[in-house]
């Protein structure tokens, strides 16, 4: 089987993954739902075997079978680019891919609130983009830098596992490090980010105590700072980054996130009515009443300072989903099944 053909079918068919198990088809992820690739055989062992053989160098074969997971980037050859997990189940390998568009996304593409404009315009500040797995928060991201790209001189530095969007230098100048390939780790790679004379810095997971302090304090040392974590809402945001520190420096990191936090855009990704998937954003601004709550230890009373700052620019996911619903744009029972307080909509009469 050849893995160009089934990364073709991908882009084709605009998936968002390719998913390769040792007896199945192959799937595809189009509009969050799985497909079956028809016309297809089902994968072998020997299959699986060869694909990862001719998807790895010799040097990353072996990381992989010492550590059973892989992740890497490989760019197709008709312009499409992969964001590829390898992984064992059942003692076999096993693929997924993740289409990364060639084309690059906007702001105006996905819809983005005139608020995140105005975001993209602070000189220092902590943003994070959050939401569950594929829930398009590296695109958001890429959508946001390549923003500032085309209209800031900045000097722009990325730390990815693997790079994904490919930035073209515009009016900044943009430094793209990749896991292990450009750097070691994410904190040290944040950590030697301060010799390197950034602007902005954006870094594609915080999966860490080191790495989240660090981009805190890179943050609070004058710079721009973007990064995603895996949370719901973002209240829950606010209370992992802090949870994650041991009790006797979690009073030091609240009165640092009050002072730096500057946005977290919460998002899902849902089905629209009309087919495809529309980004529902929760989006919480560190206004004084905000940063009040996170230094007293009152993340619990944020949700409601976001229902009543609409004015401001906020807006919480019931709301947005409530919006959306009234637009026509998504069905009662997809908005129902994430909203927070679903009965909400037993008001509306709509759909």
């Amino acid at each position: 089987m050849v893995i160009s053909e089934l990364f073709a079918i991908t882009a084709k068919e605009k998936a968002s993954d390719l998913h390769l198990v040792v007896g199945s088809l192959p799937f595809l992820r189009i509009d969050g739902e799985l497909n079956e690739i028809k016309g297809q055989k089902v994968l072998t062992k020997k299959d699986m075997e060869q694909i990862a053989d001719g998807l790895l160098t010799e040097e990353q074969k072996n990381k992989f079978l010492k550590y059973k997971e892989l992740d890497i980037g490989v760019n197709d050859g008709d312009g499409s680019r992969f964001r590829i997990n390898l992984h064992f189940e059942k003692g076999n390998i096993g693929i997924v891919a993740r289409l990364i568009s060639n084309k690059m996304p906007t702001m105006e593409e996905m819809d983005m609130p005139k608020i995140m404009y105005e975001l993209l315009k602070l000189k220092q500040g902590f943003i994070l983009v959050t939401g569950p797995t594929s829930c398009g928060k590296s695109t958001a991201l890429a959508a946001m830098i390549n923003h500032i790209n085309e209209n800031q001189k900045c000097n722009i530095i990325t730390l990815e596992d693997p790079i994904e969007y490919i930035f073209k230098p515009k009016q900044s100048l943009v430094i793209q490090r990749q896991l292990e390939s450009d750097m070691v780790s994410f904190s040290e790679g944040l950590k030697h980010a301060l010799r390197q004379d950034p602007n902005v810095i954006m870094v594609g997971e915080m999966r860490d105590l080191e790495t989240i302090a660090t981009a805190i304090t890179l943050a609070e040392t004058g710079h721009l700072v973007f990064a995603t974590l895996h949370t719901y809402s973002a209240s829950q945001t606010i209370d992992r980054i802090i949870d994650i520190f041991p009790p006797h420096q979690q009073t030091q990191i609240r009165m640092q996130l009050s002072i730096t936090l500057a946005a977290v855009i919460s998002q899902r990704l849902v089905p629209k009515i009309d087919g495809g998937r529309i980004a529902v954003r929760e989006i919480l601004l560190n206004t004084p009443a905000i940063s009040n709550l996170i230094r007293e230890n009152k993340v619990a009373q944020i949700k409601t300072v976001i229902e009543t700052s609409a004015r401001e620019g906020m807006i919480s996911l019931d709301r947005n989903f409530e919006k959306l619903y009234k637009n026509k744009i998504i069905a009662k029972e997809v908005a129902q099944a994430q909203m927070e307080n679903p009965e909400i909509l037993e008001k509306f009469r709509i759909l």
